[in-house]
């Protein structure tokens, strides 16, 4: 006779795994090296949906949100102008052959190089500066609404561009349509560095174990992009490929003032131009309505 003792959703979950392992030993035949390899595996297994089951019950019984949106840990709507200091240079008036602090290999610096925007507008490619990995970088302002649950959407005045950031279990890559100079981009909330889990019926719930007292409050956005089009890293010519990868990490910052800040931590990867990451965070103020919003074309100069 077995006694079992249940004090947790742990002891449920483990309870019941050792029972099934038992039953295995009594009547499969299983050895003892693979009943141990089980167990360990499995308790993993416990630890981990034990841990989710206790945040999905929220204290006192408050049920955990069912999307992305409900689950949002801060707040990115609104409107945001960019704050622009050290990097003028490269942001807003970049020249020809400046490629400094860029971790390029020699055909992205020959390609930089040799930048020719008339040659791009007449093209129609005058967009390759506005695509998801140049356009933080741009001076103006962003528009950050939800779409709907699981989506928010990101505008640019610079370029009158939008971003999509989809929650969820991304779309296969074959099924993203043509590469695009937004590209599609997935998005997760990332709460005391875990990732919030969609457990279905359980809601939204932070994932691993509980950190206990002195977490950090609040949370960030982590979005990654694919599948874009060949664009400008920099606007004077600093290529990326239809490789490149970016991946950013958004997180509200209250200033001392009173002000609420967006502070944007981008990180472009890509095997075909650069030699390693090439990482910025880009900074922006929340402004109390939409005066100088002011969308306007791509410019290529």
């Amino acid at each position: 006779m077995v006694l079992i003792v249940v004090t947790s959703w742990f002891d449920i979950v483990l309870n019941f795994l050792i029972f099934r392992l038992m039953k295995q030993k009594m009547f499969g035949g299983v050895s003892v090296q693979s009943h141990l390899a089980r167990l360990t595996i499995l308790l993993v297994a416990a630890s981990f949906i034990a841990s989710a089951g206790i945040h999905a019950q929220r204290g006192r019984g408050q049920a955990a949100p069912t999307n992305p949106r409900a689950a949002a840990p801060i707040d990115l709507t609104g409107y945001w102008v960019s704050i622009i200091v050290d990097e003028w240079r490269f942001r807003v008036t970049p020249q020809k052959g400046d490629i400094a602090y860029l971790p390029l290999n020699p055909e992205a610096r020959k390609i930089a190089n040799a930048w020719d925007p008339a040659k791009d507008e007449s093209e129609g490619a005058q967009c390759k500066a506005y695509g998801a990995v140049g356009v933080m970088q741009r001076p103006g302002r962003l528009h950050i609404t939800w779409e709907n649950d699981m989506t928010l959407r990101l505008e640019t005045d610079a370029g009158t561009q939008t971003r999509l950031l989809r929650f969820g279990i991304p779309t296969p890559r074959d099924q993203q349509g043509e590469p695009s100079w937004q590209g599609y981009s997935n998005a997760q909330w990332l709460v005391a560095g875990r990732a919030l889990l969609d457990l279905g019926g359980l809601g939204f719930v932070p994932g691993g174990r509980n950190p206990g007292r002195g977490s950090a409050r609040g949370g960030t956005l982590r979005v990654v992009t694919t599948n874009l089009r060949p664009g400008y890293i920099r606007k004077n010519g600093v290529p990326h490929s239809s490789n490149a990868v970016l991946t950013e990490y958004m997180t509200v910052i209250d200033g001392q003032q009173g002000d609420t800040y967006l502070s944007v931590t981008a990180s472009v990867e890509d095997p075909t131009y650069l030699t390693g990451p090439f990482l910025r965070t880009y900074t922006f103020k929340k402004l109390a309505d939409a005066k100088g919003w002011d969308p306007t074309p791509c410019w290529p100069r």
